[in-house]
């Protein structure tokens, strides 16, 4: 789950990261009374949606009157705002964040998140901040610093000081940011999250590092610990399919093919996409429906696949591991049959019973595309999208 800026540095404060001050304003008046609370000469007006590089795009701007506070206020809010992570569609600012302006010296980065391949999280700096941390890893990757962080005992005093002095910070400002990466770790951690990103990390010309940026995104399997960070959760800035597909337990995520997949296990579905593109296809959903793919489960995948008008054909591959194939298979018959589906439906299905399944799919009415292999269901889809 992703939430904004201002709440990251809520939950960020609460484990003592400094932060800018700041308020969230969802009406200009708002944001007024914010800048006036904060008091100062300059403050800064940022859009906040669940994407990066909303400077670029226009979303973030420096007032330096109440005057201006007012106008960048009517100009963001409302706004559409196309970003290189939105996509062409961008998104309608609907609040934002008024915050005191810094006195910056120096913009880092600093980033947390696990590394699959150690079973560790790692933290990695750069004083390349401000910055797109693909761009530096793409471009000056021996600019990123990473310490694996052993889960067991967790960052140590001795890690952060290697990465403070890796920023080329010294004196007062290396203390400081030794005590902010140890407490961003603990914020991490305690927080379930997946993610925890600066960018940039700041420090002033006082000497204080504070945390300019900031975004964090959080395993939804842990939210149930977290109550008070679902609360967080901002349904405009989801796609309404996927709010939908989460109703139903479904893992979606839409795409802009015109292959609609309905596969269990994540890995096979990634692998499906995966060989539809191979085959020449363009997926257009990752839809995993979990082991037990029974009609209900059948029939609400439909419903969302179908809510997308771009598909033009289904392909249906599942796995018969733990759930039986054949029962798999008549649950696609009937739930087939009670909806009205006008896209031709390939199906493969492998493992228990995959046989017996393949009979009662070519023997149903419903006129279903029967793939024996995998290869086999992908070049089936893509050649039913040409008919």
């Amino acid at each position: 789950m992703k939430i904004h800026e201002y709440q990251a540095k809520e939950i960020l404060r609460k484990y003592n990261v400094p932060t800018p001050k700041g308020y969230v304003a969802f009406t200009v008046k708002e944001a007024l009374d914010a800048a006036k609370t904060l008091q100062g000469s300059v403050w800064v007006v940022k859009a906040q949606i669940h994407a990066g590089g909303r400077g670029k795009g226009g979303g973030v701007k420096v007032a330096k009157s109440m005057a201006e506070v007012e106008s960048l206020s009517k100009q963001i809010l409302g706004m559409n705002l196309v970003t290189h992570q939105t996509g062409p569609e961008g998104r309608v600012v609907k609040r934002l964040l008024i915050e005191q302006g810094i006195n910056i010296g120096k913009e880092l980065y600093v980033g947390i998140t696990l590394d699959r391949a150690s079973s560790q999280n790692v933290v990695m700096v750069s004083t390349e901040g401000g910055m797109e941390i693909e761009k530096v890893a793409a471009e000056t990757p021996e600019k990123i610093i990473k310490e694996a962080i052993d889960p067991a005992v967790g960052m140590q005093q001795f890690q952060a000081r290697k990465l403070a002095f890796a920023l080329g910070l010294n004196g007062e400002q290396h203390k400081n940011a030794v005590k902010f990466l140890l407490a961003l770790y603990k914020a991490y951690e305690a927080s379930d999250a997946s993610l925890a990103e600066i960018n940039p990390l700041v420090v002033t010309r006082e000497g204080e590092v504070l945390a300019l940026d900031a975004k964090m995104n959080f395993d939804d399997n842990a939210l149930f610990r977290h109550p008070e960070i679902l609360s967080y959760r901002d349904l405009d800035e989801e796609d309404p399919l996927e709010i939908e597909a989460s109703k139903f337990n479904l893992n979606y995520i839409k795409l802009d093919g015109n292959v609609g997949c309905m596969v269990n296990g994540a890995g096979l579905a990634m692998a499906t996409m995966d060989i539809i593109k191979l085959a020449g296809g363009e997926p257009a959903n990752f839809l995993d429906v979990g082991g037990g793919a029974n009609k209900e489960t059948v029939s609400n995948g439909f419903k969302i696949i179908l809510s997308d008008p771009n598909v033009k054909a289904i392909l249906i591959n599942i796995f018969g591991g733990i759930v039986r194939c054949d029962r798999v298979a008549q649950g696609v018959i009937d739930a087939a049959s009670e909806m009205e589906i006008k896209v031709p439906i390939v199906v493969r299905l492998e493992g228990t019973n995959a046989r017996e399944a393949g009979v009662l799919l070519e023997q149903s009415s419903l006129h279903f595309e029967v793939a024996r292999t995998f290869e086999d269901a992908a070049k089936l889809v893509t050649r039913v999208l040409k008919k």
